[in-house]
This record gives structure tokens, C-alpha cells and sequence, in this order.
């Protein structure tokens, strides 16, 4: 694909007592678009739904009763022997002496049902697909998208990319958000052309402009790559807002680096710099985890908060993030946010050298230590793999 993370974002955090570096940020945000709301959007891949049943499943009948349903008041049906677990006792409110408030009156749904994009909700694609299909040929664009995510996907139907790629481009001119943007994408896979290249940037524009987050954030990396430096960025950073906006951690991340390091941003832009972070960070982006211990440490954006640090690099080191598996070493050794542990820092170095990232520091840290140390870190090392 064209677009990648530009080389703007490999921001140097300040270093960490000559120890603690930047990593490269992030990479090329693909998220797939959620449906683009109720039965006008159809769904696509990465909406968040858990799956379900498909058509070949049958309804499973619910659990028989069992004698612990007859259990009242916590008292086993035998006699008065408390039954063992969780108090069935009062509630929150009822020790108050308040009411459960009511719960608010649920809205009627008004709109028009859309049974081809429900079957697909709940995993029966085949149905989905013999509901969408003769309304994609009839000019709609919601249900074309539909039939082409299928087919993208190969869900329940062989898969087959060539015609996946003719209805999203079909729902794509026909105005649909969701099918602009993986049309686009299609297009920088293939596009050899300038014509192709021109044709999926104007595709994602259009697409993040209806509001399409992972567009808005994919057309942001094609403004910053088509002009670096601070004047791409700052062309950029209204589709980035918007993306971040909408969850997208990739640009949460990016806004972040734009925010501290773009000058001439408004101050409360730069102070809401390490909020970004901290969000990218708890949607589970490992890069995002490792510069917010950084921060941390380095009092960058906010204050010190050497336990909190620490927390996320452990969090960024379990997630598989090499440099934060070597820079948690750092933290062991140096005892920031925790207890020294040589032995537990030489087994976070031991992981990260596997990994192919060498540190001169640590390597002369590991080698002084006794032969009893270094078993022992190689012995949890192997057991933390194992188990991972």
C-alpha cells in the first residue's frame, strides 16, 4: 500500500536518564469501518459484533433447571445451611432505603428494518447474501456493500476479492461511505497508475468527509506523505481530529506527536497532548503504551509518575512491544516505579535479545551477573514464552 506512517511521527521523547529512548510510532491504520448506522449502513468487517450462529446452527434450548435454582434467600433447600458463594443479601439501595431507579423509556425504533444486513448481525451470511443480492443489482448502495464484504470475506460463500472489488466500487460511486473507503484501499493495493493512485486518494477524501474515521485518518496519511513537514501536518490535523474523535488510536497516537511537537499549536492543544496518549494507550496501541511510560517518567506533557510508568511498560512488554520488553528491564534495574529485581530485568532483556534487539547496557548487566542469575532469568524467560 502507499500510505504508510510517515517519518515525522518517530518522535525522540526526552531520554529517560540516558537509558530510555523513542521507538518508530505506529503503523498503517486498515480498521475496517463500522456500518455506517442502522439499515441505511450496511455492515463491514470490524464492526465490533460478536459472532454468532450461522445458518447451519441450530437454537439451543435453554439450561434445564437445576436443584441450585431452588436454592431462596441463601438458604440450601436441605435445610438453613447457608449455601456456599456470594451473598444473596441486600443491595447498595436497599441497605439506602431507596428505590431502584426506573430505567429510561427505550425510544421505538422508527426507521426500516433491513433484514439482509440483521441475518448477517446475527452470522446467517448465506440468508444475508440472498436478501442483498437482488437489492445490490437493483442500484442499492448499502446492500452492495454488504454483498461485497462478503465476498471480501469469504463468509459462508467462496472468496473471491475480483468481485468483491466490482460492488464495492458499484455502492462506492453510489455514494456509500464505508465502500469508498475499502474501495480506496483496493485501489493502493493495485494501483500501479497514476490514475489509480488519484482515484482512491479522491475515494478516502470523499469518504472521510462523510465522516468515515479510518478514511479520515488514511486521508490524513496521504496529506502528510504528499507534503512533509510541519505544513503537511497541519493540513492533516482536522482529519486526524475528526479519526481520534471517533476512537481510531492510530490518530490519537498522531495527534498526540502533532500536539507536543508541531509549533505554534494553540497551548491547549499541547496540554491535551498526553490526554490523547493515555486514550490510544488504553484502546490497547502497544506504541502508544510505550511513549506514555516514557512521558511518565520524563515528566513529558504532565508530571512524573514513575508507578504509572511502570504499569504501562509492563502492559506495552506483555503485549509482545520488543523495545518496551528491554526498556522494563531498564525499570528493574534502575528500581523506577518498583522493586530492583536483577533477575527479572535479566529475563526481560533475555526476551527482548531472542526478539533480535540487543542492548549494550543490558548485555553488560547480564554478564555481571552470577551464573545462579542468569539460570534463573533464562529459566522464567522460557516460562513466560511458554506460557504466552
Amino acid at each position: 500500500m502507499r500510505i504508510a506512517v510517515p517519518h515525522v511521527f518517530r518522535f525522540l521523547p526526552v531520554a529517560l536518564c540516558a537509558v530510555l529512548i523513542a521507538c518508530p510510532a505506529g503503523a498503517l491504520a486498515e480498521d475496517v469501518p463500522a456500518p455506517s448506522g442502522g439499515p441505511a449502513g450496511m455492515a463491514v468487517e470490524g464492526d465490533g459484533s460478536a459472532p454468532v450462529k450461522t445458518d447451519t446452527e441450530e437454537e439451543k434450548p435453554a439450561a434445564s433447571k437445576t436443584v441450585a435454582d431452588d436454592a431462596v434467600d441463601g438458604a440450601d433447600i436441605k435445610g438453613d445451611r447457608p449455601v456456599e458463594g456470594p451473598s444473596s443479601g441486600l443491595g447498595v439501595f436497599d441497605r439506602m432505603g431507596a428505590d431502584l431507579p426506573e430505567l429510561p423509556e427505550e425510544k421505538p425504533f422508527e426507521g426500516k428494518v433491513d433484514e439482509a444486513y440483521g441475518a448477517f448481525q446475527r452470522g446467517h451470511y448465506l440468508t444475508a447474501m440472498d436478501l442483498a443480492l437482488p437489492r445490490a443489482q437493483l442500484g442499492d448502495p448499502a446492500a452492495q456493500t454488504l454483498v461485497a464484504e462478503i465476498l471480501d470475506r469469504g463468509l459462508g460463500v467462496r472468496r473471491n476479492r475480483g468481485q468483491a472489488a466490482f460492488w464495492y466500487e458499484q455502492a462506492a460511486n453510489g455514494g456509500d461511505p464505508a465502500a469508498m473507503f475499502k474501495y480506496a484501499l483496493i485501489l493502493m493495493e493495485k494501483g500501479k497508475s497514476p490514475e489509480d493512485r488519484a482515484r482512491a486518494d479522491d475515494f478516502m477524501k470523499k469518504a472521510a468527509d462523510l465522516g468515515n474515521g479510518s478514511a479520515q485518518f488514511n486521508y490524513a496519511q496521504v496529506l502528510v506523505a504528499r507534503t512533509p513537514g510541519d505544513k503537511g501536518l497541519r493540513e492533516a490535523l482536522p482529519y486526524y481530529e475528526k479519526s481520534a474523535e471517533q476512537g481510531i488510536a492510530d490518530a490519537q497516537y498522531a495527534i498526540s506527536q502533532i500536539y507536543l511537537n508541531v509549533s505554534g499549536l494553540p497551548e491547549e492543544k499541547r496540554k491535551a497532548a498526553r490526554d490523547w496518549l493515555t486514550r490510544a494507550a488504553r484502546a490497547g496501541y502497544d506504541t502508544a503504551q510505550l511513549d506514555l511510560a516514557i512521558w511518565l517518567v520524563n515528566g513529558t506533557g504532565g508530571e512524573r509518575d514513575f508507578e504509572a510508568a511502570f504499569q504501562w511498560m509492563k502492559r506495552a512488554a506483555d503485549g509482545g512491544n520488543v523495545v518496551a520488553q528491554s526498556k522494563l528491564a531498564h525499570l528493574y534495574i534502575n528500581a523506577i516505579g518498583t522493586r530492583p529485581d536483577p533477575v527479572e530485568a535479566a529475563k526481560w532483556f533475555v526476551l527482548a535479545r531472542r526478539a533480535g534487539l540487543n542492548d549494550p547496557m543490558l548485555e553488560d548487566f547480564y554478564l555481571g551477573l552470577t551464573d545462579e542469575e542468569q539460570k534463573a532469568a533464562i529459566t522464567a524467560a522460557n516460562r513466560y514464552r511458554s506460557a504466552s
